[in-house]
Parts: structure tokens; sequence; C-alpha cells
């Protein structure tokens, strides 16, 4: 009977230490009862010399799976942090903040709690080196408005839209570390104007960045850099600095994968269904990286593996990058890093989970059918000689590929709901002067590219009678008789859902938002309204719209536009030519310091694109923009007129362009959603790290407090 008694209390017991491994780790362990962790995770607090450090990052980074894997969480209002869902691995896990420096890094593995200790930063250059670029870019000297002209530019707004988004920062931000500092390999230059102008022949960039700079004023642009890097070279400072994290921001949590190669880059990625964001759930995404390489990287994210497809052309001389002209790097020296045909610049998924791309297939000349003289009904109406960039078709279950022949030429892409599953494309910053799409059903149902696919160009109803007509064409005066034409170029592309319009951005000083209203046959019946961004805003880029109708687009002028085409008073007629409708907009501007010698509102950010949340996949709520802050390594979502920063503080560098958002599974709470992103900048080299980074794949996700698992 004693012996039956000692067997059950052994049972007992081991049921009892069972229960307790799978529980969550707490208190009995010393830990704040607050502080649950289970096996996969990582808990602990964070303390400095005063206390509990609040708003600070812990990451934790690891080689041991397929591919590099970092996580990062913010600690709450008494430094305490969980990590949740860490793969097994080994982990060096770090303590990184504003006012601080690097802590050591600790060794450890999933289910332990951390006492960490934050290292407070000897002086301000130490605290200094860990900001995001917009506090040093913020330095450069700006021409007074009192200068102007300067060269070519006409006023300073004119001037910033070129020294921002609308010029220098298109590919990559400026005011990081491989940005402010000179390298030394051009330390023999009498001066940093000659060295400044040496460094922009770098790398197969060059001419894009020779063209840019002479669109300032070359002599004057390169002495204001070259004061500029001096300036920072004596050690001067940033005359302000970033908050840590506050709120919700701290429930922000970061998972970060690398893939690709340490000389690629991407543009964009996807890994969803615009349209339905529970397309492909926990599957692979894909990137676009553009100029860089023909092998678009893949990576899946349950195996932690990155892998990557070789994308085909059509045509063996399809021109490659290898070709740009250049001038040896400070990175690589003489090295081609880039050498593709394929230029695969953004990427969109059906809701089969197929991939389709916005990429060079061919030579630019295009086929007959484009052209004048041709039957095809969008040639007939406005003919196209040339298209640098096509579309192609991608279905990982078979591997296949489609290659489609545009006759305009592509850079975003977007599906209408309708019953043709029509893919709208823009033409990027310059173009030909007309929209085109992909009628996909028809394309599926006969493989005829040449019927399925049309073109229309932008003409204006200033005749006012509801409907296109005959029309004058761009340099003739507007006839109140007629309609006009205007050369714009969609460089983002969007759908309203509410009426089928297709809208988007077009760049250039002031700029434009786009709209487009197709008709039974878009070819012949497409109508354009065309709405310029008022002053002090300008220098549209990337925009959306949400499902709601609002337009979003960020502005090279520091703000985020919002267009509500619902307030106009005029939206045709003889002056509906663009600067009719200013009650439409509405102007916020980022977060940030403005450059000191700019008195207008707006900041010295430089965000590239807004995408909107339409079905409140990432957890701020439904149609909420998010602006890609690329001189902040951020997104800046705006909710109810206030800014949320979602900030990636490791690697320092990151520089979004598209976002993409997927619901994994809808009932899994804040577990189940998350916001996709890539690290897009052309030259990861400048980023924290060096030659050996790779672009990175980052996962946010918003729980709903710091510590929940």
């Amino acid at each position: 009977m004693k012996m039956i008694r000692w067997y059950w209390s052994l049972a007992i017991i081991g049921v009892v230490a069972l229960l307790a491994g799978q529980a969550p780790l707490s208190a009995q362990q010393g830990a704040d009862p607050a502080i649950r962790i289970g096996d996969s995770d990582l808990g602990g607090v964070v303390t400095g010399a005063k206390g509990p450090e609040a708003g600070v990052w812990v990451i934790a980074e690891t080689s041991d799976l397929p591919t590099k894997f970092t996580k990062i969480v913010v600690t709450d209002d008494r430094g305490r942090f969980v990590m949740p869902e860490l793969p097994k691995a080994n982990y060096s896990v770090w303590v990184r903040g504003y006012g601080l420096v690097d802590s050591l890094k600790v060794s450890t593995v999933p289910g332990k709690l951390l006492n960490l200790t934050a290292v407070p930063a000897p002086n301000a250059a130490a605290a200094a080196e860990y900001y995001p670029p917009i506090y040093w870019y913020s330095l450069l000297k700006i021409p007074a408005g009192s200068e102007f002209p300067v060269g070519p530019v006409k006023s300073q707004p004119q001037w910033l839209n070129d020294i921002k988004t609308s010029g220098c920062m298109s590919c990559h931000s400026l005011g990081t570390k491989g940005t402010r500092t000179m390298p030394k390999d051009f330390a023999h230059f009498k001066n940093s104007t000659e060295a400044w102008a040496r460094r922009i022949t770098s790398g197969q960039a060059m001419t894009q960045m020779v063209n840019v700079t002479s669109r300032l004023g070359t002599e004057r642009a390169l002495a204001l850099f070259g004061d500029w890097t001096d300036r920072i070279a004596a050690g001067e400072l940033p005359f302000d600095k970033p908050e840590r994290p506050q709120g919700i921001e701290r429930n922000v949590v970061l998972t970060l994968w690398d893939w690709s190669t340490p000389t690629g880059y991407m543009h964009d990625l996807i890994g969803t269904d615009r349209r339905k964001p529970t397309v492909n759930a926990y599957g692979k995404l894909y990137g676009a990286p553009e100029e860089s390489t023909e092998f678009f990287p893949v990576l899946d994210p349950k195996t932690h593996t990155a892998t990557s497809v070789r994308h085909p052309v059509r045509d063996p001389n399809t021109p490659s990058s290898r070709q740009n002209v250049m001038a040896p790097s400070p990175y690589w020296g003489d090295e081609a890093i880039w050498d593709a045909r394929t230029s695969i610049h953004n990427q969109m998924m059906d809701e089969k989970g197929r991939v389709w791309s916005a990429a060079r297939v061919r030579p630019p000349a295009n086929p007959d059918f484009c052209k004048k003289g041709s039957d095809h009904p969008s040639a007939k109406a406005f003919p196209v000689a040339s298209a640098g960039r096509h579309l192609s078709l991608y279905d990982p279950a078979t591997g296949k590929f489609s290659l489609i022949s545009t006759c305009v030429q592509t850079h975003h892409l977007i599906f209408a709901e309708d019953a043709n599953q029509t893919l709208w494309t823009s033409t990027g910053v310059s173009g030909p002067g007309a929209v085109g799409w992909l009628n996909r059903k028809l394309y599926e149902e006969t493989g005829d590219e040449v019927k399925s696919q049309g073109w229309t160009p932008f003409i204006l109803d200033t005749n006012g009678n509801g409907k296109r007509d005959e029309w004058v064409d761009v340099k003739e005066a507007v006839d109140p008789q007629k309609d006009k034409r205007v050369h714009v170029s969609l460089y983002s592309v969007n759908v309203n859902p509410k009426d089928g319009s297709v809208w988007g951005t077009s760049m250039g000083f002031p700029g434009h938002v786009v709209r487009l209203a197709p008709g039974p046959d878009p070819t012949h019946t497409a109508i354009t309204e065309i709405y310029e961004v008022p002053f002090p805003g300008y220098g549209p880029r990337g925009g959306d719209i949400g499902r709601d109708g609002i337009f979003w687009s960020s502005l090279a002028s520091g703000h985020l536009g919002k267009f509500d085409r619902s307030k106009c008073k005029v939206l045709n007629g003889p002056t509906a030519t663009g600067a009719h409708c200013p009650e439409g907009w509405t102007l916020y501007p980022f977060p940030g310091p403005q450059f000191r010698d700019v008195k207008e509102t707006g900041s010295a950010e430089a965000s590239y694109y807004t995408f909107v949340d339409w079905f409140d996949s990432f957890g701020l709520g439904r149609d909420v923009p998010i602006a890609s802050g690329n001189m902040s390594d951020s997104y800046f979502a705006l909710v109810n007129g206030k800014w949320i920063t979602l900030r990636v503080p490791y690697p320092m560098g990151f520089f979004a362009k598209w976002a993409d958002a997927r619901i994994d599974d809808p009932n899994a709470g804040w577990k189940g959603k998350g916001l996709w992103a890539t690290y897009s900048t052309r030259t990861v080299f400048h980023s924290e790290g060096g030659k050996e980074n790779r672009p990175k794949v980052v996962k946010f996700q918003l729980r709903p407090d710091p510590l929940a698992r």
C-alpha cells in the first residue's frame, strides 16, 4: 500500500512538473509577476544608472538559422520586456536606445529571463551616432529664398524638391554614416567640393546622380554638400534629437530576415493579394531587385529560408545595368555590382498566389502593333514608339514564367476589382503621357498579349460636357469647345474600389494627383482630372487611395498630403486644369526637424511612398495611411490626425518604399496580422554593417501591450 502511494506521489509530481514546464515563467524565478514567458520567449527588465529604462529596444539576433534572423521589442514604462516566439537557436541579446550606446551582448536561448543593463552614452557625439539620418541631413545649409534663382532652380522650394525624393533621395537616404562621412579614397582632393564631384560618379548610378546635381546647379550644390560633410567631420552635431518610442509605439514587435546578396538591393516585396490580404497566408514573400540582379529573392518565414529565382528575358539583347557608365566605387572598386537585364521594379500578387511584375523582357523599341499605322485600337488613338519595362507572370506552384511585351512602359502595378481582373500600370517618373492596362481575364483565356492590352492618353474634359471629345494637344491653348490632352506620367497607380477610377501621382514641381475615369472603352472614353498640390506642399512621389475614396501622397515638402475630391467645387470645364481645387487638400507635416534655413512647415523628411491599410491588416484601423519615413528609419502612421512612428532601430539605415499587409489568421489576434517591408535602399553598404549587409525583410506586428505574448 505504501508502495502504491509512493508511485502515485511520483506521478502527481511528474504531472505538476510537466505543467510547470508548459506554463509561462514568472515570479517564481524572481521576475516581475507581469513578465510571463514560455519556452520560445525571452523576458526581463532593462535598468540603467537611474533605474528602469523605458522605451528602449531589446534586440536578439542569431545566425544559427538558414538565414540571419533578428527580433526587436521595446521596453515598457518600467523597463520590462517580453520578446515572443523565437525559433530555437542561440541568440546574442543587447540593448539600444536614444541617449545610450549599445550594451554588451549577452548569449542566451529562448525560455530565459534576462536582466539587462543599459549603457549611457558618454557624450553627445556618441549618442548622436544612433540618430536616424534626418537629424544629420537637417544640418545641410539651404540657399536663402532671396538668393534664387540658383543655377536653373527658380526658388527654394524647387531646390528642396530636388534634394529630396524628387532627386537626391529617390534611391537612398542622406545622413547615414556612409553618406555624412567622406570615404578615405577621396582624401587627396584639394577640397570637399572636388571630393563630392568625384563621389557622385561612383558606381553604376553615376548618370542619375550627375543629372540630379546638374538640375540643382552643379557648382553650388557640390559646395553645399562639401560644407555639410566638412562641418560634421569637424565635430558639428545635430541640433535636434529623436524621442524614444511612446505609448502604442512600444507595442511594436519587429522580426527581420536576411535575403538576397550584399550587392543586391530591393525596390519592393509582395506576399499577398492587395484586394484580399488572407491570400498566401503564412506563405513566401517575393522581392523586386530592380537593376541589381536578375535573381529575385524568396523568403519562407516559416522555415527562415531565403532562396532566389532567376527571371528570364525574351531577347538576349535586352539591355543590362552592367552596361551603365561608372567610375570606381570606394566600396566595390571597379566591379560592376549590378547586372540585371530584367529591372524588376514592382510586384503584385493575384488571388491565386501568382506574382505579377513590372519587368524588362526585351529591348525598348516597340513592335509594330504599338506604333503609328497599326490597327490596334490604342495605337490608332495614341501610338507609342518604345517601352523600357514590361510585364511578367510567375506561378510559384509550377515555376513557370509568362513574359508579356507591353507597348506602354511599366513601373507600378495594381489590380482592379472588376470582371476582367484588369491590371493597371504606371509609367514612372516619365513616360509617353499615357496609362496602360492588361485585361487579365482575356489574356488568360486566349494568351493573346496584343488584344489583351490597351492604353490611353490623359485627356481633360475642358469643354465640360462630361464625355471625351476631340482635343487640343499639350502645347495648345485651352479651347472651350474641345477637350485638352495633358502630358502627365503616373508614378504610383491605384484603383478606387468605390467607383473603379484609376488614381496616381505625377511627379514634378509642384506636381499633381491624377484621376482617370475609364468609361466603357478606356482607349476612347477615359476622362482625366489633375489636381495640383497647393503650397506649402509640393513634390508628390508615392501615393495610395483608401477604400473610402480619400487619396494620400508622400510629398517632398515634408508633408503627407490628403486629397478629398468630394470637397472640390469644380471638377471639369475650362478652369479645371490643375490649380482649381486647393480646398480638397489637407497637409500634415511629417515628424522630425526641418532644415534650419527653411521657414515653411514640413520637415527635412523625404517620404518615398504612402500605403493605405485597407483591411486593418496591421492593427491601427481600416484605411490608415502609412508613409515611409525614409530619413527616419521608420514608417509613419497617421491615426486620428496624430503620428505613430514605427521605427526600425537596427540595423540603422531602414529605407522602405512600398509596404504590404497580410492577415495570416483572422482569428489569431495580433499574431495573425503583419505589415511587411524590405530594406529598399540601393546602397545597402551605406547602412550599419557596411559591405557585409544584405537586404532584409521586416515584419511589423502590433500587440496590445509591451508584455503581450
